[in-house]
């Protein structure tokens, strides 16, 4: 190799790629002088008098968005809640049952605390529903509501184009930086000939009320729409758990995603179908859906809603989208117009709290329609677990305490079927009776099973007894049962419910056997967290009641002929009492006290009808021991 080419290259070759990327250099920079930025001064130049036809005389950033596009304002997202809320300028409120503050430059709802509900039973931390966008450990954060103004551009009749009223750069001003119970803020723009005030209320629950009130002081007519927004950032899963834990599992007990009225019409979308793009259904191609005669819509978590409550008696459209980790429910509202020189006042609402009961069925009667069915009261068992509820709430303000009324409930419930369950016992009793002739007919006729079918009937006949007689209480108490389990899960006045040594109505049993039924300090969720041996060791005292009722039950009534189905008859309590031990505690509680009526109304109907029981026979067989007779 010459010593020239050392480097893979000679002399000149290098002179003349040392020329080139020059060149090449110049180039780049004199296109973007001479032919690029002209072109974006044009374009700017363009949407400048386009905006002053409309009668907008700022100018208008290119990055002004639609009413349906979100832009981010500040460019670094804070790594904390704190963070979040000292470096911004805000509104504080305290209410009577929530706290937090608003966004003063876009007047979003986006820092919200319940003060009546926590995030864990402890009762330690208020639950934080609506939270500032935060980025913390790689996880996005964040939960706003609010509503905007968008004006229409019509200078090109072909193409016309909102714009947003308050830019990324604008600001309202705020008559004062702190409300209290029964106080107002008012808000204050102006651009362009257009004036907004906009006064914000909050009333004694969830409800926050903008009145605003569009003044043109302009020379022409102004076309305005109003724009509600419902932003969700992060993992749907991630949110759930942080707002409260455990709410992500319980997706298959309560609707938890997308919930609407429109035009009385309830619509619903999971969070799952969100995530994968799949929007309101009914949607047109653009991923609207219109409403004639008003209605609302929302993102509902299991006890907790975030709504927009457009103006009633006036159309909107909504659609919900999702990018990235950002999913975004938008509303447009009906447009207004506002001559020249001339106010219109408009006003929306954004509910954001806890789907209290008495609370939604309290707008519902101010006229927001329907939103008492914000609650998943179910579709099959609507028209039972809606009322089961209403008495069970109805019980509560009598007695004080909903375990108390959860026991009056059932005793309610089972008043009605007293005559079916004592024609039901009778029948047993009757079968009871007639074990040991069954048992002579299946010796007899052992190998002659139609026979022997034939006699039992024969049987029966003589005796007036009814097999299926048994079976008729339970047709009733099987939705009363679904309908008990639906209510207990999916209504927030059972959450973080005590009752005796139940510290949460809507949570499993909180005793186990492992801890010594909380006689040792080890918590019951950490022993039925044991691998294969928590599922034994992790039963509480209610699942324990329940497997020993049901097996007394069993005992006064007549066994199965065939000794597989007596075999797994009684096997049935056992298992019951694991699958129980995952329930509800305020369900378990339902049924334990329900088998103790039972056993009770069971053993004294056989006792009238001349059957002696098991538990007579165990009473007999002490009394036996305990004598001085010896037994023969």
């Amino acid at each position: 190799m010459l010593p020239n080419q050392q480097n893979g290259m000679d002399p000149q070759d290098q002179r003349n790629f040392i020329i080139a990327m020059a060149l090449m250099i110049v180039f780049v920079f004199g296109y973007q002088a001479f032919v690029l930025d002209p072109a974006a001064k044009r374009a700017a130049a363009e949407r400048e008098a386009a905006a002053a036809e409309a009668g907008i005389t700022d100018t208008v950033d290119s990055t002004t968005p639609s009413p349906d596009v979100v832009v981010d304002a500040a460019p670094a997202v804070p790594e904390s809640i704190e963070a979040a809320l000292d470096g911004t300028e805000r509104i504080t409120f305290d209410m009577d049952r929530v706290d937090g503050s608003i966004l003063l430059k876009t007047s979003e709802i986006d820092d919200l605390n319940l003060k009546d509900h926590y995030k864990t039973v402890a009762r330690e931390e208020e639950l934080r529903l609506l939270r500032p966008r935060t980025t913390l450990e790689g996880k996005t954060s964040g939960y706003s509501a609010t509503w905007n103004w968008s004006v229409l551009n019509d200078a090109d009749p072909q193409n016309p184009t909102y714009f947003q009223v308050l830019r990324p750069e604008d600001s309202w001003t705020a008559s004062t930086d702190a409300i209290d119970n029964g106080e107002t803020v008012t808000l204050n723009f102006e651009r362009g000939g257009i004036a907004l005030q906009r006064v914000i209320s909050i009333d004694e629950n969830y409800m926050f009320t903008f009145q605003d009130t569009i003044t043109n002081n302009s020379a022409r007519d102004f076309t305005l729409s109003p724009n509600g927004y419902v932003r969700r950032y992060g993992a749907w899963k991630d949110f759930l758990e942080e707002t409260d834990p455990g709410s992500s599992r319980k997706m298959g007990l309560a609707h938890q995603g997308l919930i609407g009225i429109f035009d009385n019409s309830l619509t619903m979308r999971n969070y799952k179908n969100l995530f994968k793009n799949k929007g309101i259904k009914d949607a047109d191609q653009t991923g609207f859906r219109a409403a004639e005669e008003g209605g609302w819509i929302g993102l509902t978590d299991m006890y907790w809603m975030a709504a927009l409550i457009p103006e009633q008696g006036r159309t909107w459209r909504a659609r919900v989208q999702q990018k990235e980790n950002l999913l975004e429910l938008v509303v447009d509202a009906q447009d207004v117009q506002v001559a020249t020189g001339q106010s219109v006042t408009i006003t929306n609402q954004v509910f954001a709290g806890a789907k209290e009961y008495n609370v939604v069925r309290g707008y519902k009667a101010d006229g927001v329609p329907r939103f008492d069915d914000s609650i998943d009261w179910g579709n099959i068992l609507y028209y039972i677990t809606r009322p089961f509820f209403a008495l069970l709430n109805w019980l509560k303000t009598q007695i004080g305490s909903f375990g108390w009324a959860i026991l009056a409930l059932t005793v309610i419930v089972r008043a009605p079927l007293i005559p079916l369950y004592n024609q039901s016992y009778k029948s047993m009793a009757k079968m009871k009776k007639l074990s040991e002739p069954m048992k002579e007919i299946q010796e007899r006729f052992k190998a002659d099973p139609q026979r022997r079918q034939q006699e039992v009937m024969k049987l029966y006949q003589r005796e007036k007894a009814n097999p299926l007689a048994g079976c008729v209480p339970i047709l009733f108490t099987i939705p009363v049962f679904f309908a008990l389990y639906k209510t207990l899960y999916v209504t927030i006045e059972m959450r973080h419910t005590a009752f005796w040594f139940i510290n949460d109505l809507s949570a499993p049993d909180p005793t186990a056997i492992g801890n010594l039924f909380g006689l040792l300090p080890w918590a019951a969720a950490d022993v039925k967290a044991i691998p294969l041996l928590g599922f034994v060791i992790g039963i509480g005292i209610l699942p324990i009641l329940y497997g020993v009722t049901m097996a007394a039950i069993q005992a006064l009534s007549p066994p199965p002929p065939d000794p597989t189905q007596r075999t797994i008859m009684m096997a049935l309590p056992f298992v019951f009492m694991f699958v129980f031990g995952g329930f509800a505690a305020g369900l378990v509680l339902y049924w334990v006290w329900s088998n103790f009526l039972s056993l009770f109304q069971q053993y004294f109907i056989m006792r009238r009808n001349g059957v002696e029981t098991q538990f007579d026979k165990l009473i007999n067989r002490l009394i036996g021991r305990g004598s001085s007779t010896p037994a023969e």
